[in-house]
């Protein structure tokens, strides 16, 4: 599956912003899907992730704030971001992990994902 991401942006501490990530090729019903997130100097992290059965995992970093959902129908996965700080400052990316393979043992470690995004921006300024 080919993944796009979109809805970056700039906005200030508190503030919301909703990304999405379009895929071709394939049936995101098929798959493990996340949204991850890279710093500047800082390596790749988890934010959340969604299975086949709808179950969320969520970094604690994020939790009552950030929101992960995917309309299978649009083969789009969301994430919601509410009360951004700036420490949400990232390049944010979506994944996919084939369902045919085993769950990954940690979801939210980036190494069990094997298709990637190109990225989108997002920047909290205070």
């Amino acid at each position: 599956v080919q993944l796009v991401e979109s809805g970056g942006g700039s906005v200030q501490s508190g503030g919301s912003l909703r990304l999405s990530c379009a895929g071709s090729g394939d049936n995101y019903s098929r798959y493990y899907m996340g949204w991850f997130r890279q710093a500047a100097g800082k390596e790749r992290e988890g934010v959340a992730t969604i299975d086949r059965a709808g179950t969320t995992t969520y970094a604690d970093s994020v939790k009552g704030r950030f929101t992960i959902s995917q309309d299978n129908a649009k083969n789009t996965l969301y994430l919601q971001m509410n009360s951004l700080v700036p420490e949400d400052t990232a390049m944010y990316y979506c994944a996919a992990r084939p369902a045919s393979y085993s769950a990954p043992p940690t979801r939210l470690s980036p190494l069990y994902y094997s298709n990637w995004g190109q990225g989108t921006q997002v920047t909290v300024s205070s």
